[in-house]
């Protein structure tokens, strides 16, 4: 959530936000990078924070509701339903300053959502705790693949869409 205050805040300066209208073109290339930026930041919060409470450092610890330990992902799977219903229910259709707003907003939560999701992938592979076992190399594994996604549609967009108008022109013309 902090990550997602601070590139709203950030995007409010008229400069900061020409810069970003006008050096990232496009509305879906736009979300993508807001989606890639919260992703990043939010898992590299999320395994310091994890990091610390592992090994006691600071005040962080687990938290618990009714005996019940709540991984993080419960929250990640929160994030992604929320963005989700809001896109069915059509926040941030129109053109005026608000719609802006929600889908900067949606695009943002949508990283922050599924890096906290991906960040314990290893624990719904495997069904048990083993974030800092071997097996919790899945999870890193599972960062590191959908974030090339995130990434390649921010910068391959245009060459794969340019890509595969070229392959249809070729399977339509004679041998």
């Amino acid at each position: 959530m902090v990550v997602t205050a601070a590139v709203l805040f950030a995007l409010r300066d008229p400069r900061v936000n020409k810069l970003f209208r006008t050096k990232i073109p496009g509305y879906p290339r736009r979300r993508l990078f807001l989606a890639a930026v919260s992703f990043f930041f939010t898992f590299a919060i999320a395994r310091s924070l994890a990091y610390a409470n592992f090994h006691q450092i600071g005040p962080f610890h687990d938290l618990y509701i009714h005996g019940r330990h709540v991984h993080h992902l419960v929250w990640g799977i929160l994030l992604l339903l929320g963005v989700g219903y809001s896109w069915l229910a059509g926040w941030g259709a129109g053109a005026n300053h608000a719609a802006t707003l929600a889908v900067r907003l949606m695009a943002l939560l949508y990283g922050a959502g599924a890096a906290l999701t991906l960040d314990e992938f290893a624990l719904w592979l495997n069904l048990e705790d083993v974030y800092w076992a071997r097996e919790g190399r899945e999870s890193i594994d599972a960062v590191i693949l959908f974030g090339a996604l995130l990434l390649l549609g921010i910068w391959g967009r245009g060459f794969f869409v340019a890509l595969g108008r070229e392959l249809m022109f070729f399977r339509k013309s004679p041998p």
